[in-house]
């Protein structure tokens, strides 16, 4: 069971999360007509009353672009204005995950996204690590990821996130940590839920935009500082068989952060990872408010 913090965001105000419920009959709970974000929130290990957010900016701006995908609008300042409202209210000690959702709210029956209603809503828990950091192991998974012009995979849309859960669950059963999806063109897109980077002498690799992928924050991240770094960043299909050889694999997610890939089906992957350590490294000094070159990827929110 999730440590869930004592207060939600729920239909314009901040209310105990106990009662923050919504009927059978929601049309979101049907349908998958909701989109969702996932944020990172940590304590300032130097200010006790000051809570820092990762690239908070692109986190709402992506959320509302989602929203206007299923016919629908939410500005990214009331998202912002509700997000310090819960933050002030929990005043949280632990390092959070924050989970911001936009869903169809009418008790309609019909699949359809005019002439409906629609809500708003946040939650926070509590979240460590949420993939071993060691590393994990992944199996190519038989189900697809779907294609954009059957989902608009831009956006966080819940409803897609059935093939996620089948993949993850199919990786479970089967013995391993995590699955890899291939797209319908045979490419590796991601994983169940997190960006995919491997590296290759001394290159960064990773799917492209192009590869039916979640456009990540944390990837978009990473790509900037390899770039900084001067490490040379290409984003181009990859072959199954790529993963097999390469020098490094590692993930990448708002809730993984940055996670190495050990195994990969009966393939053992090499667990020297000069690059990937390098920008792990970075990202903690960066969310952890020490890095002055990055600090305006950092919200600080004072919950005093």
């Amino acid at each position: 069971m999730q440590e869930f913090l004592p207060y939600a965001w729920f239909e314009g105000k901040c209310i105990p999360f106990k009662d923050a419920k919504v009927s059978i009959a929601t049309h979101a709970l049907h349908y998958g007509t909701a989109a969702f974000g996932g944020m990172r929130a940590i304590p300032n290990p130097s200010n006790k009353d000051e809570y820092l957010l990762f690239r908070t900016d692109k986190h709402i701006k992506r959320l509302s672009q989602s929203a206007r995908l299923l016919l629908t609008e939410i500005s990214e300042e009331y998202i912002f204005n509700a997000l310090k409202t819960i933050l002030k209210k929990n005043k949280p000690t632990k390092p959070i995950y924050i989970r911001p959702f936009v869903y169809t709210s009418d008790l309609g029956i019909a699949p359809r996204l005019h002439n409906i209603e629609t809500d708003f809503f946040i939650y926070c828990i509590e979240l460590g690590d949420y993939l071993s950091p060691d590393g994990v192991s992944c199996r190519m998974s038989s189900w697809t990821r779907q294609e954009d012009r059957s989902l608009p995979l831009r956006g966080k849309i819940s409803g897609a996130y059935i093939t996620s859960s089948l993949a993850k669950t199919e990786a479970s059963l089967s013995g391993f940590d995590e699955a890899l999806l291939l797209n319908s063109s045979g490419k590796v897109s991601e994983a169940s839920g997190m960006n995919l980077f491997i590296v290759r002498n001394g290159e960064l690799i990773t799917p492209g935009v192009d590869q039916d992928i979640l456009e990540g924050i944390t990837r978009v991240s990473v790509i900037e500082l390899a770039k900084s770094f001067g490490i040379n960043v290409i984003e181009r299909p990859v072959d199954k068989t790529e993963l097999l050889i390469a020098d490094e694999v590692f993930l990448t997610g708002t809730a993984a952060k940055i996670t190495p890939v050990k195994q990969i089906e009966s393939t053992n992957i090499n667990n020297d990872r000069p690059i990937m350590n390098k920008l792990k490294n970075k990202l903690i000094e960066i969310t952890e408010g020490r890095s002055q070159d990055y600090d305006d990827w950092i919200t600080r929110i004072d919950i005093s």
